[in-house]
Order: C-alpha cells, then structure tokens, then sequence
C-alpha cells in the first residue's frame, strides 16, 4: 500500500511539473511580442516585411536582425520591453544640432539590427544575439515615466538600429505623444515605407545615417542604398525634421566625386535647409586596416557639401569651428558648441539674431 501510495505521489508530482513545464513555454511565448508586418506562408514558413531584406524564416529560424524569430508558424519580437541600453544624452549627441539644443534625450536600444555593416561602430550591442546578453525590462510605459522622472525633452530610439524593435518602438512614442515628449529616431534608414509611415506619425526628428553610394553599400554593408533615399524622401514628406550623417571612411566613400554627387542628390530631393554631419571614422568591428578619417578629408567634404548650397554643414567625432552653426545669410555665430556642450544661442523666434534671416530647425 506505502508503495502504491508513494507511486500515485511520484505521478501526481510528474504530472505537476509537466503542467508547470507546458505553462512556462506558454508564458514565454506570451512575453514575446507579436512582429508587426509579417505574412503568413505555407508549410509554417513566414516572410518579414518590416525591411528589405524580406528575410523569409522557417519554424525556430530567427532573421538578418537576429532578433525576430519564427514561432510556430509566427514571427515574434525577442526584444519588446528588453532594452539593452538606456541612457541620458544631451541631443546633440545624437546628432541632432537644430532640434532643441541644450535639451536632453532619454535613450535607449535592444540588441540587434538589420544590417551587418563591417565598420559598424557600435557592434557590441548591435551585432550581438538576445540570448548572450542580459537586459532590462522596462514597459513602454515605464520609459515614458523614466523621461518624465528626469525631465528629459525627448526619447531618442537609437546606439543599434530601432528598426528591429519596432514594436517596442512605436509602443512608447505612441504613450510619449501622448504625455507631451518628444521623440527621436536615429536610424539606418533601412525600413519598408508601410511601417515607416506608420511609425513616422508618432516621430518628431530624425537622424539618418547616409552612408555612401550603391557601390558602398554593396561592399561594405549587407543593404542597399535605394530604401535609404526612399526612407529620407518619405520622411521629408511627413514633415519629420531631418538631420543626415556620413560617416566618411578613408578608401571606401571619400572619393569626392560620390560626396558630390551625394550631396547633390539631398539638394535635389530634400533641399538644402536640412544639416548635414560628416562624422570622422575610427577602426571598429571588422575594418580595422584603416586609419581614422583625417581631419583634411572632412573639410574637404564640408566643403563640397556647402559649395552645392547645402546651408548647415558640420564635422563630427572632432573639435572643430565646424561643430558650430553659422548663420548663412550674414555669416554670425549663432550656436556655439564645445563637444556636446553649447555655451552660446543667437536665435530668436526661429531667425538670426544679427540680421533677422529665417533659420530651419525646431526651436525653443
């Protein structure tokens, strides 16, 4: 009898255990979030079409990003409410130097992002795989508290590609449009024009990272040029500010022909009030044979950039004059920056306290 007893117990107890065992597995696929911008295929396969890359995924397979994975016939989020970094910035690190200078940025990332660019400088974060890493959680919610709690103007989406959490993304600027906070993308541009104008109602500024020409895309970056341009277009046309980034790497885009013609092509599309930040390159990831862009090489860019009547050009990653704003008309020092830290505005109700010129940006 003791032994029938102690049977009947060890099965009970089985029994307990496989439950609790089946209820985890569904509690963590309940703590994923379901991607937005799938479709559903035969044979439990699914087609992401939140980017480009159309990554087509069987059952357990996760995409380019490495952070959306097919789940039994369903693409998930691996990131929602899992943020890998979260810090305050001061806007200008962004870079974003006309859009509310002085003011700061409540910023945050997941692991993760759609494109594996080879000089990637953030490829800590960026390139690595949810399951190496141990996040925080944080609701959308509690991010938006977070930049209330710290008076923060903003929440920036940035450090990896905000793309890939776009679910995570588009939660919190939703809540922070609607208690009054500005928010940021800081981005790629790499993203399907249906989610991006989903997301771009809800998005105040945006820096996008340009990086170089059709050819520079091909041999240093798994994307492609053409979705970017198409993004910076879409963008413009929402009435999301624009700031644009090249990051200039020596023998790869700094053939000042592709400047040219880059700058040339912002010109004819975007105009010309948008800043444009030529960033100084340094060996990361996997471009380590080639030295940090010289300060000449920038100038010269600058220089070419201003030449096509691009008014707000500016030098990144280095201290130059170059990280100031000048007014265009008259030529006066309107914001004077040291790094990160300004000690000087002369703009007043949007225009040149000098000479009165009209300066573009979104001011106090």
């Amino acid at each position: 009898m003791k032994k029938k007893k102690l049977y009947i117990g060890f099965i009970i107890i089985f029994i307990l255990i496989s439950i609790g065992i089946i209820a985890g597995k569904n509690d963590k696929v309940e703590l994923l979030k379901e991607a937005d911008f799938y479709k559903k295929l035969k044979h439990n396969l699914v087609k992401c079409e939140l980017c480009p890359n159309y990554c087509v995924l069987k059952d357990g397979e996760t995409g380019i990003c490495k952070v959306r994975k097919n789940i039994g016939g369903k693409l998930y989020s691996l990131v929602y409410n899992q943020p890998i970094a979260i810090h305050i910035d001061p806007i200008e690190k962004k870079p974003l130097f006309h859009f509310y200078p002085k003011s700061y940025a409540l910023s945050i990332a997941t692991v993760g992002c759609n494109l594996r660019c080879i000089f990637c400088q953030n490829w800590q974060i960026s390139q690595t795989d949810p399951k190496d890493v141990t996040p925080d959680h944080y609701t959308p919610i509690e991010i938006v508290d977070l930049a209330k709690k710290y008076k923060c103007k903003s929440i920036a989406f940035t450090y990896t590609e905000p793309t890939i959490f776009y679910e995570y993304m588009l939660d919190i600027a939703k809540l922070a449009r609607e208690e009054g906070i500005k928010t940021v993308l800081v981005t790629c541009g790499y993203i399907n024009p249906e989610p991006l104008r989903k997301l771009a109602k809800y998005i105040d500024a945006a820096n996008v990272d340009l990086k170089g020409s059709k050819k520079f895309y091909r041999e240093y970056t798994t994307g492609k040029v053409q979705p970017v341009l198409e993004c910076l277009k879409i963008l413009d046309e929402l009435g999301v500010w624009l700031e644009i980034t090249n990051l200039v790497i020596p023998q790869a885009n700094d053939n000042t022909d592709d400047i040219r013609q880059m700058c040339c092509w912002i010109k004819d599309n975007l105009g010309v009030s948008y800043p444009l930040h030529f960033s100084r390159f340094s060996p990361q990831y996997k471009l380590l044979n080639r030295p940090p862009t010289p300060l000449k090489t920038l100038v010269k860019a600058r220089e070419i950039a201003l030449e096509q009547g691009i008014k707000y050009v500016y030098i990144g990653n280095i201290s130059t004059d170059a990280e100031n704003t000048y007014c265009p008309h008259c030529g006066k020092l309107l914001i004077k920056r040291e790094g990160y830290q300004i000690s000087e505005i002369n703009i007043e109700n949007n225009k040149c306290r000098f000479c009165g010129e009209k300066i573009e940006g979104v001011w106090k």
